[in-house]
């Protein structure tokens, strides 16, 4: 196929210059009917391609024409059988993932640092998960890679697993050996489902000893957030379906059962657009975020007690998105939550999420050398400023940062909850949430079976699932998470918790 069309784009532009007199929805008839204040910000193009299912422009939820056609370049582009736009995010590929592969009582094995995505799924789908919980990465307080053999001893151990579904890569840009893990699960007959929603650049890595994406490593299902690394608008995925394990008419069936009937089509396009310039300049975009990649990198770790996460086969890791950046000024005593609000209060500089002893940014091919040096510059200053190493006083005032007491009892509440012994499961996560429920405080939950989950976001890992038994360790996890502010939001303690009635 040509990739260098555009057929979705080319038949809205074709739509709109026509300009008809317009009967449909939205109502806001082109620019004609928008707030001016809306206007002014978002500008009048947005609004005029803001379409529906009009004449020519096909049907997201029965494509036949220039939609159809969009997602048969995106498959090729891919290495995919078969691709589906997605307007409601990868949230929605990842449910209609495990909603194709699994029933009502069918067990899935579900790494346990899994996206709140895929616990609705399990809700949605009446599915039993049988967690699998990564190794540590040594010395950082976050979890490694899924060992292959872990997933080969699982399914050995129990024959009645339908399905696999693991994160690759994760939050932090962490990578299983997905090539290794997709033989072991055919061997077994069962799918391995992907959430690469933060790996859909990984096609497009032209070094040749990088392993690659999900799909091109022997995945079944793998569902991505274009959006976020390959320039389509936030909300705009897609799910990519390869071999014969599961049908093409489940996983359609299965992805219009959570997709909209209103598909926003600036959305679709943005993907259409999207898939084109990839395929133009895939390569050519890599090189260049890897490059920045690479300075940040290095201009951070010459920074006194500051650490960056770089690939190590030694500490539990196959291999590491080689755009993302996660660092950490923890050996100077600053917090991962308080060094982002540093470098956007002081230096301007916005990162992706931060943690209690990271900070992590996404690295695209739009980003630039001023933005990496900004971004490495403010870090070095705030290390020098406020780090364990600087005076107490800056001009005879207070600072407003103070080094944190990284020993102190609170800080060791907050190591890796995935990381800890997992909750017992009593109840599937649908049982427990279609149940009778009541709301108690979290001493007296302690002991009952939550009829909620606990999700800090980002990165959007569950504390605990409906279903599992809150432990007292747990219920501490819930109210220190609820009391940090997270990208400089603070929510409100959490000091309740919905529990199944017994």
């Amino acid at each position: 196929m040509n990739q260098d069309r555009t057929p979705l784009i080319d038949a809205m532009a074709a739509f709109i210059n026509r300009n008809p007199a317009f009967f449909r929805v939205p109502g806001h008839r082109f620019e004609r009917g928008v707030d001016e204040k809306a206007l002014a910000l978002i500008g009048s193009r947005a609004f005029q391609a803001d379409l529906t299912e009009a004449e020519g422009l096909d049907d997201l939820h029965h494509p036949a024409g220039a939609i159809l056609e969009s997602e048969r370049l995106a498959a090729e582009l891919y290495g995919s059988d078969r691709c589906w736009f997605l307007v409601n995010g990868t949230t929605s590929g990842n449910e209609a993932m495990i909603l194709s592969a699994v029933g009502p009582g069918e067990k899935i094995l579900i790494s346990r640092d899994a996206h709140r995505s895929a616990l609705q799924g399990l809700v949605l789908s009446g599915a039993v998960p049988v967690w699998i919980t990564p190794p540590e990465i040594p010395g950082w307080n976050l979890t490694g890679s899924v060992d292959p053999e872990k997933i080969r001893e699982a399914l050995d151990r129990d024959s009645s697993i339908r399905a696999v579904y693991l994160t690759s890569p994760t939050y932090y840009g962490v990578r299983s050996d997905i090539r290794t893990t997709a033989e072991i699960c055919h061997e077994h007959g069962v799918p391995l489902l992907i959430d690469e929603a933060h790996g859909a650049h990984l096609y497009f890595d032209s070094r040749m000893y990088a392993p690659k994406g999900a799909i091109s490593c022997g995945a079944d299902l793998a569902a991505q957030s274009t959006h976020k690394t390959c320039g389509s608008m936030t909300g705009s995925s897609m799910l990519h379906l390869k071999g014969k394990l599961i049908s093409p008419e489940r996983v359609d069936a299965c992805v219009k059962l959570v997709t909209t009937t209103s598909p926003n089509y600036v959305m679709m396009a943005s993907l259409d657009g999207a898939r084109h310039r990839m395929a133009m300049k895939g390569q050519e975009c890599f090189r260049r975020a890897y490059r920045l990649r690479q300075k940040a990198a290095a201009m951070l770790e010459d920074i006194p007690g500051v650490s960056v996460l770089n690939f190590r086969s030694d500490a539990g890791m196959y291999g590491l998105d080689p755009l993302r950046l996660v660092f950490s000024a923890r050996e100077a005593g600053i917090r991962g939550y308080d060094l982002q609000r540093m470098l956007y209060d002081e230096g301007n500089v916005s990162c992706e999420l931060s943690d209690p002893d990271h900070v992590v940014c996404v690295i695209t091919s739009g980003n630039t050398d001023e933005e990496i040096e900004a971004l490495a510059e403010t870090c070095r200053k705030a290390v020098e400023t406020y780090g364990r190493q600087s005076t107490d006083k800056t001009d005879g005032t207070e600072k407003p940062w103070a080094p944190a007491d990284l020993s102190a009892p609170e800080e060791q509440q907050m190591k890796n909850f995935l990381l800890r012994p997992m909750p017992e499961l009593k109840m599937t996560p649908r049982e427990a949430f279609y149940s009778r429920t009541e709301t108690v405080s979290l001493a007296d939950a302690v002991g009952r079976v939550a009829a909620e989950s606990f999700i800090p976001y980002p990165p959007g890992i569950p504390v605990i699932c409906p279903g599992e038994v809150l432990s007292h360790e747990t219920a501490e996890e819930i109210i220190t998470f609820s009391s940090l502010e997270m990208n400089g939001q603070k929510a409100d303690r959490k000091d309740s918790f919905r529990v199944v009635v017994s």
